[in-house]
């Protein structure tokens, strides 16, 4: 089992930035990608960023390329999502995720889930 709390949400204006953290432990030596996700109200989960633990290798959703950055810290079980030049369509609750497996960057590959923290972006 893999235990993740997210932390770092918040309310913040157009165009500032906020920097989302995870905290794996238990059997993340196990774990073979952490990602971001998020959901807004009425709207499915969504894929926002991942990072391999071991290479370190990068993928992004296109709608936030170029602002949002995610990186990881192996030696203590830390992720973290840099979000730069926020917009009101960013407001959602964010999940931090990890998989054992590889596969697509989707819900369903993702076994382990956060509880999620709130980001609310105002214009």
């Amino acid at each position: 089992q893999v235990q993740l709390v997210e932390s770092g949400g918040g309310l913040v204006q157009a165009g500032g930035s906020l920097t989302l953290s995870c905290l794996a432990s238990g059997r993340i030596l196990s774990s073979v990608q952490m990602a971001w996700f998020r959901q807004a109200p009425g709207l499915e989960r969504e894929f926002v960023a991942a990072i391999t633990w071991g290479s370190g290798g990068t993928h992004y959703a296109d709608s936030v390329k170029g602002r949002f950055t995610i990186s990881r810290d192996n030696a203590k079980n830390w992720v973290y999502l840099q979000m730069n030049n926020l917009k009101p369509e960013d407001t959602a609750l964010y999940y931090c995720a990890a998989t054992e497996r590889w596969g697509p960057y989707t819900r369903t590959t993702y076994d382990y889930w956060g509880q999620g923290t709130q980001v609310t972006v105002s214009s």
